[in-house]
């Protein structure tokens, strides 16, 4: 049945197109094991900052076919599925150290995480103090302390006026804190390129990549 499917694939793609597949057996070392089983990572996420080029081995889609005939027994005997999936493991944990080191450089430098800090422990010692107040002038209209009640409703005002520029600086910080800067840069996850906020590789015309199939 094999030999029948790869006699008709040839014919239909000519004899000059397959002439060199021809003379290649599965076990040739000059053939991509990982073609034959599946998807060599050479053809995944092309011109994005994770492609790897071209396939140094030869994808022959005749050899392909004649191995997809095989019963499950034969494939097991040639051992390919655990050679492809040993070099899909190496080719993700290559993404992931690369996704991990890119984010890492987006990690805020231990001054802006004091500053950060500071920000927040100012803030949210300002939003006691308001919370504080306005249970005091609580306290004071109920004795009819109104003057006193007055002075510490303008006091709560300028606390309020303050806990809103210190957010407001927090912020600031917050989107030009690490060499993100302005451009508000992210990583992508599938192959760590930088993003900016379309979602567009800073250093290409890359896009984000999603798996086909996948939704965003």
């Amino acid at each position: 049945m094999a030999a029948e499917q790869r006699k008709l694939l040839e014919q239909l793609m000519g004899h000059q197109s397959t002439s060199r597949a021809a003379q290649l057996s599965l076990t040739d070392p000059k053939v991509c094991r990982s073609y034959l089983v599946g998807t060599c990572p050479h053809d995944l996420f092309t011109n994005t900052k994770q492609d790897l080029g071209q396939c140094p081995k030869v994808h022959s889609e005749p050899l392909k076919v004649e191995y997809e005939a095989l019963s499950d027994r034969e494939k097991q005997r040639y051992g390919f599925d655990y050679d492809y999936m040993r070099d899909l493991q190496k080719y993700i944990d290559d993404c992931n150290r690369r996704i991990d080191a890119a984010q890492k450089r987006l990690e805020k430098t231990p001054d802006e995480i004091r500053q950060t800090n500071v920000l927040l422990k100012t803030i949210s010692e300002l939003a006691a103090s308001i919370a504080n107040g306005q249970l005091e002038v609580e306290v004071l209209a109920s004795m009819n302390e109104v003057s006193r009640a007055v002075d510490e409703n303008f006091r709560i005002k300028q606390t309020m006026q303050l806990k809103v520029e210190k957010e407001k600086e927090l912020k600031a910080l917050s989107d030009t804190s690490g060499p993100s800067g302005h451009q508000k840069l992210q990583v992508c996850d599938v192959c760590g390129a930088y993003l900016n906020a379309s979602g567009v590789c800073v250093y290409a015309e890359d896009v984000r990549c999603v798996p086909e199939g996948a939704e965003e």
